[in-house]
């Protein structure tokens, strides 16, 4: 996501940041090649000049130029204008009451927008929070809707409140919030139909499903690969039957960010969630200062850290903890690693959020396509094999090779760095204060 427009932040700010002295040509020529970035990453032409000309308003005179260090001064307005640009961080929490009465969430959008497949991952992010959830199929007009929300309703475990029998969408509208009161459910997600293009049929169900079941949200969904046609859309949206707030799919696709950038500034509502994969937990909340600090080469570390918790739990980290101080890590503890970091997003995710890996670390060089060997290959062993690297001879390895589609090579080449690997385990392991302070950063201590 963001990738050219994070590689130009990245490559304007580097430039700047390098010199001990800077003028006011300095900031002029970056804040230009800053409009310029912006403008080819597809951002809304009124929401460049705003932010150019907020950026230039700061940067210039004294406070900049006469910095001790005016690079990191330059480079602190500029993510500073970015947060601004992107969202206030406390409008981007959904408006949930108690577990005592219905929060509705109304869902809405064109067709082909991910509404369906969002309103299930918005279910599946809020039931393990643990709300008890319900979704509502009102999208009465696409084939087979309500049946996709209901075969996406048993992959997450929530029940899809549906009526086959009507094409009032408002009538099942409304009966569905019955049902969610009297069964004591305390979430509601109302998927509602879309169409090709805007339209007044859309709207008017829209509104008049709006008016009988009173949403708490009002939810826009866009395809962040539509770029400024989704901020178009999303002011018809807004002017027509009013929304509270934005949810971008697609948005591992979107290599510019034109949506993204533009439309909290133009629509003037923020930007709630992003689909970040097909997966059904892919839905992660937008948080305006961990993005730009990822568009302009800083990395989210925060962010990183919660996917590291959410794929090692504390009992896992002590378990491998002991196994290495004991030097009892196995194969199929490693095996277990490269699964937990493929939960964390893949390589790719890892090194966006790492500070200073944007364009300085690559996917080739911690070498993916090796990662993947190696999964094979293990895949390839029996279990005692796994636990017990040394009852591997050659026969064992021809086995091993031709099983996982590699060389008798490969597989001693990673017998070997396992080997290596896990002495060195054992020296980190025993480094105590080492220790401490990774815990402590992981919030397990």
């Amino acid at each position: 996501m963001f990738d050219s427009i994070s590689d130009r932040f990245s490559s304007i700010l580097r430039s700047i940041s390098g010199k001990s002295k800077i003028s006011e040509k300095n900031v002029q020529d970056a804040v230009e090649e800053i409009k310029i970035a912006l403008l080819d990453a597809d951002v809304n032409l009124r929401v460049v000049r705003r932010f150019v000309n907020r950026t230039m308003e700061e940067a210039k005179g004294d406070k900049v130029l006469k910095a001790v260090d005016p690079g990191q001064q330059f480079t602190k307005i500029v993510y500073d204008k970015m947060v601004q640009l992107l969202g206030d961080q406390d409008n981007q929490k959904l408006n949930l009451k108690g577990p005592d009465t219905v929060t509705v969430i109304l869902m809405m959008g064109l067709q082909g927008s991910g509404k369906t497949t969002t309103s299930a991952k918005l279910a599946t992010l809020l039931k393990k929070q643990g709300r008890r959830v319900m979704m509502a199929a009102c999208d009465l007009i696409r084939p087979a809707a309500i049946t996709q929300l209901q075969v996406l309703g048993e992959q997450v475990g929530v029940p899809v409140h549906a009526d086959l029998n009507t094409k009032d969408a408002v009538k099942v509208a409304v009966e569905a919030l019955k049902r969610a009161k009297r069964e004591q459910y305390d979430v509601l997600i109302i998927d509602t139909s879309g169409r090709m293009y805007l339209d007044e049929a859309m709207m008017k169900e829209l509104m008049d499903i709006n008016a009988a079941v009173h949403p708490d949200e009002t939810l826009f969904v866009a395809d962040a690969m539509t770029g400024q046609n989704a901020v178009t859309i999303a002011q018809e949206f807004e002017q027509k039957v009013g929304i509270s707030g934005v949810i971008l799919t697609k948005f591992d696709s979107d290599t510019r960010g034109g949506a993204a950038l533009s439309l909290r500034e133009v629509v003037g509502k923020p930007i709630k969630f992003i689909g970040v994969g097909e997966k059904l937990d892919n839905l992660e909340p937008f948080y305006p200062d961990r993005m730009a600090s990822r568009i302009l080469g800083m990395g989210d570390i925060v962010t990183l850290v919660e996917k590291a918790q959410e794929a090692f739990d504390q009992k896992q980290a002590e378990r491998l903890q002991e196994k290495m101080a004991k030097n009892t890590f196995d194969l199929q503890d490693y095996l277990e690693q490269i699964e937990n970091m493929t939960k964390m997003g893949g390589l790719g995710k890892i090194i966006d959020m790492l500070p200073g890996a944007k364009g300085n670390i690559s996917e080739e060089d911690i070498n993916k396509q090796e990662m993947l060997k190696e999964k094979a290959i293990i895949q390839s062993m029996t279990f005692q094999e796994r636990q017990n690297i040394y009852i591997i001879g050659p026969a064992r390895k021809r086995r091993i090779a031709k099983g996982s589609g590699t060389s008798v090579g490969e597989v001693g080449h990673l017998l070997k760095k396992f080997e290596k690997m896990r002495l060195n385990m054992k020296k980190l392991a025993k480094n105590k204060k080492y220790q401490a302070a990774m815990m402590k950063q992981m919030g397990m201590n």
